[in-house]
């Protein structure tokens, strides 16, 4: 028999305009549980009065699956009351047999999951952390929507056979853009206006001329061209908004985590994101390995009759993990650093895929004990990187390897060979 760790618990089945809460009542006595049902829309005064029928019935325990997004409003109008507990599960643990699936039955299966203790819950950070996470996020989409505009704005030029990419490092600085602005704005082309807007170190100047001469630039193209590059403009001016929101909100928790700058690769913007993911209380995961395997960056297990299978690494972390590599690939940038040197000895036996992976791994669970001890950047192996011993040619004598087989227990006898001539 399982056995009941909560004895008033509720199970929620959420949808998007409807909520069926199922509470379970079991008595000390006998261990019979008892269940009362009820559905509920998910406007705002419903929500309450959701809120309100859970504490007429004493229950302050409550677990819900994360359907999409329309589990945050309920959580919302939870969390106002400190005494309840909210537990927020992934749908796949809590999924309900195929052929016996109702709203009431699903609702009903959460609540003994949720009894009996067999869900594992998901981390929820705090409001204000959760509110740092979205800004993060949603910067993080306007630079891959800034991306795409940039590959569009770069199809455009090709197919108008402009080949200033290939002429010039940067095809969106400070050079490229004038000239391109220049193209754009007029019907023919100067080439001492164009050489004025060439930079004094650019090397390829006579290239950048070449490249723009007999460009085919329809009409098309050009209205394409003009309005992607105000589209760049507007994006650019909403990820500076973005980013000022961020360090604003960010800066009462800068005295905890701004240490962790110190790692190679991780600056002030890329620890605040990394912060609004994982929070700042490190005690929510048992280990660090637990934290690893929460931003996917640690393979799943596959084992059976004692011959383990090689797998990859899970899907989850969907933006820690690029966070991650991203900070890792700057880190072994410079080849004596702790990380570049370590990142080369994995790269020589596993690759570069895994071993940029291993890289941020590295990363994580350095950002762990480094929030949660409040200890510098120093791993244990960190000395040696920096100073590392020479290494000492020593030659074994025949003394010591017999004084060494000895040791072992082995039985040793000196043979020796003369050479005899006829």
């Amino acid at each position: 028999m399982l056995k009941i760790v909560r004895y008033t618990c509720a199970g929620l089945d959420v949808h998007k305009n409807l909520i069926v809460a199922t509470i379970g009542i079991t008595h000390k006595t006998n261990n019979v549980t008892e269940y009362v049902q009820e559905s509920f829309n998910t406007y705002n005064y419903d929500l309450r009065r959701l809120l309100e029928w859970l504490i007429s019935y004493n229950c302050y325990e409550v677990c819900m699956e994360s359907t999409g997004k329309y589990w945050i409003p309920i959580y919302n109008i939870l969390e106002e009351n400190e005494n309840m507990k909210i537990v927020l599960v992934h749908p796949k643990y809590v999924k309900a047999i195929k052929g016996k699936k109702t709203d009431k039955k699903d609702s009903k299966w959460i609540c003994d999951l949720f009894k009996h203790d067999l869900v594992k819950a998901s981390f929820i950070p705090p409001k204000d952390i959760r509110a740092l996470r979205d800004l993060c996020r949603y910067r993080c989409k306007l630079i891959c929507i800034r991306s795409s505009e940039r590959n569009r704005y770069q199809n455009c030029m090709t197919v108008s056979n402009i080949g200033l990419a290939s002429a010039v490092t940067d095809p969106f600085g400070k050079t490229a853009k004038n000239i391109m602005n220049e193209v754009l704005t007029s019907d023919t082309i100067d080439d001492d206006k164009i050489r004025s807007f060439i930079h004094g170190r650019c090397k390829n100047k006579d290239d950048i001329l070449d490249c723009i001469k007999d460009i085919k630039l329809e009409s098309d193209q050009r209205f394409k061209m003009n309005e992607v590059s105000r589209h760049l403009e507007e994006l650019n001016r909403h990820i500076e908004a973005c980013e000022a929101e961020i360090f604003k909100r960010a800066s009462p928790y800068l005295n905890q985590f701004m240490h962790i700058t110190e790692i190679d690769g991780i600056r002030l913007l890329s620890a605040i994101m990394i912060i609004s993911e994982i929070g700042i209380d490190m005690t929510q995961f048992e280990t660090d390995k637990q934290l690893a395997c929460w931003a996917g960056l640690s393979p799943a297990n596959n084992e059976s009759a004692n011959k383990k299978k090689s797998v990859r690494i899970n899907k989850a972390g969907q933006y820690l993990k690029p966070l991650l590599v991203q900070c890792a690939l700057a880190s072994i940038k410079n080849k004596n650093s702790y990380f570049g040197q370590k990142y080369y000895k994995i790269k020589k036996r596993r690759g570069h895929k895994k071993a940029i992976i291993a890289i941020a791994r590295m990363m994580l669970v350095s950002v762990y004990h480094m929030i949660l001890t409040g200890e510098t950047f120093n791993p244990s192996d960190y000395e040696s990187f920096k100073n590392p011993k020479p290494v000492q040619n020593t030659k074994l004598t025949v003394e010591d390897a017999t004084e060494f087989l000895k040791n072992l227990g082995y039985e040793v006898s000196m043979a020796t060979s003369q050479n005899s001539t006829e």
